[in-house]
């Protein structure tokens, strides 16, 4: 999910509807100064800088606040009685909380004030980041700035990254019936301090690169927009290098999840026969979790890219070896790198592989756990894992007025197990998360979360996928089909209709340019045959 971590600046993003609503938004802003009364403070600290932008207004809509910001910085919500919803991280579990909550019916005095915190600008549907890398999809597609989907909304959006907590309702001190609205502070790295009545954890997590020793100095995740842009700008680099060569590009993919299954199959589509593409999995089979549907299509269309598996081995160690001669030995490009393989079974050989990039999926790290404890101990009950323990309603246990969901959530379904960290579940969570903070807000009873599973898919490629619907036991889809039906069900689930609309005109348009090249290249070769 959507990672919230440590920064040094903050954007502040109030879309509202001009610079005449946002006099109300901001109380005390002054048409001569309009960030006099923001935020409170009694102490001076340089170089943090805080941006207010919307959609219109002085400077075209982006105002300056200062390069040297007091410290600390108490932000001052607009409605003094309302009540204030902060949500931190803007993946899946965030922003579709934030968007549900707009969505809903309030009664006038009732509709929280909301604001969304996230490190990045932009909201990344990481189920397509993989189209990225075929050039399938533009970004704009698949990562929309979150001004954009929230310009016709009253959600506030602050681009910064948080450094603690300090709930104070812990065991009900201020739980719904109390006198006391406050429910905690949330600090942020820039040295805003955020007071809530309200808080929705949906933090997300990263990918755990110290597990192995030289992970973390040569391996590349791919989770992030950041990553799949890495993971191209290097593929470039290497196609560039290889350019006319017989040497061929060499990739290591470690894990043979989902993630990595897909990622593979990408890869080794991108560069057909100018690369080998080599992936690893400690388990003897690819996708265990995966139905054996969409096993069974994955390991048909890996075999026809001749991607080889290498199943029962994990990676003991990465290290870089040489350099290609004649290049210069700072780039990327010109660094090749081996791992070491242990086998499961102990009567298999350590294997030795060269490759010119390694790319991790496994492992990942909830960012709720990388939270610096507040003055006291640390009151969010946390697993082993680093999730915070919630109840059924996804209010966190002993805090009644803080939700957590997705990565940051640590919830089981009715047999016990935990539910698995995915965007379906935390597309689900955000919808029940929005509607029991209406009803928490409301003095309404709460609803039990229940996971529907809907099916799982997964991208092979351009014109490659796998889609198994749970609704039609032993259905799958494969190939173009699959692949449409894929990407019509991801584009329902794009944030906003406005964004829905906007990137089914782009890929319609894609679409139908292909078409009219794929029956112009047929036309030719028959002319030139006859």
């Amino acid at each position: 999910m959507a990672q919230v971590a440590l920064s040094a600046s903050a954007t502040l993003a109030p879309f509202n509807r001009g610079a005449k609503q946002r006099g109300k938004l901001f109380s005390g802003f002054s048409r001569r100064n309009r960030t006099s009364l923001l935020f409170l403070s009694s102490s001076q600290r340089k170089g943090i800088g805080l941006v207010a932008s919307g959609g219109t207004g002085v400077n075209g809509g982006v105002a300056e606040i200062s390069e040297a910001e007091t410290a600390p910085r108490l932000y001052s919500w607009p409605d003094k009685k309302k009540p204030r919803v902060c949500i931190l991280g803007g993946g899946f579990g965030g922003l579709y909380t934030a968007l549900r909550l707009e969505s809903l019916v309030w009664p006038d005095d009732k509709k929280p004030q909301v604001i969304l915190v996230d490190q990045s600008e932009r909201f990344v549907f990481k189920p397509m980041l993989y189209e990225l890398l075929s050039g399938e999809v533009d970004e704009w597609e698949i990562a929309p700035r979150f001004s954009d989907l929230l310009s016709s909304t009253s959600v506030l959006f602050f681009q910064d990254r948080v450094k603690s907590l300090h709930p104070s309702d812990h065991w009900g001190m201020n739980g719904p019936t109390a006198t006391s609205s406050c429910g905690g502070t949330v600090h942020l790295e820039s040295g805003l301090l955020i007071e809530y009545d309200w808080l929705v954890l949906a933090l997300g997590a990263e990918t755990r690169l110290d597990v192995v020793p030289g992970a973390a100095e040569f391996a590349l995740p791919f989770s992030t927009l950041e990553d799949a842009r890495k993971v191209n700008d290097r593929l470039r680099t290497l196609e560039r290098r290889n350019f006319g060569k017989d040497s061929p590009i060499r990739v290591a993919v470690v894990g043979c999840g989902y993630s990595g299954v897909e990622l593979a199959a990408t890869v080794s589509e991108r560069l057909q026969d100018r690369g080998i593409v080599q992936a690893i999995n400690s388990e003897p089979t690819i996708c265990p979790q995966a139905p054996p549907g969409n096993r069974e299509v994955a390991l048909k269309v890996l075999s026809t890219r001749k991607v080889e598996l290498l199943l029962g081995y994990f990676v003991r160690a990465i290290s870089r070896v040489s350099e290609v001669e004649g290049e210069n030995s700072t780039e990327p490009s010109s660094q090749k790198y081996t791992l070491e393989l242990q086998p499961v079974e102990r009567r298999s050989k350590i294997q030795i592989l060269e490759a010119d990039l390694v790319l991790w999926t496994i492992g990942s790290k909830p960012l709720i756990s990388d939270l610096k404890p507040s003055d006291r101990p640390y009151e969010l009950p946390l697993n082993a894992r680093g999730q915070t323990e919630t109840d059924e309603t996804l209010r966190v246990k002993g805090h009644p007025r803080i939700f957590a969901l997705g990565d940051s959530s640590a919830l089981r379904d009715s047999k016990g197990r935990l539910l698995p960290a995915n965007a379906q579940v935390a597309f689900q969570q955000a919808d029940f998360a929005g509607w029991n903070l209406w009803a928490a807000i409301n003095d309404r009873p709460l609803l039990p979360f229940r996971f529907q599973n809907l099916g799982e898919m997964m991208t092979l490629g351009r014109s490659d996928a796998a889609l198994s619907p749970s609704f039609i036991d032993g259905l799958t889809l494969e190939g173009p089909l699959g692949h449409t039906a894929r990407k019509i069900a991801y584009l329902i689930r794009l944030p906003t209709d406005e964004h829905k609309l906007k990137v089914g005109i782009s890929w319609l348009t894609k679409t139908a340019i292909d078409s009219i090249t794929s029956v112009q290249s047929t036309l030719a070769k028959v002319l030139s045959s006859s």
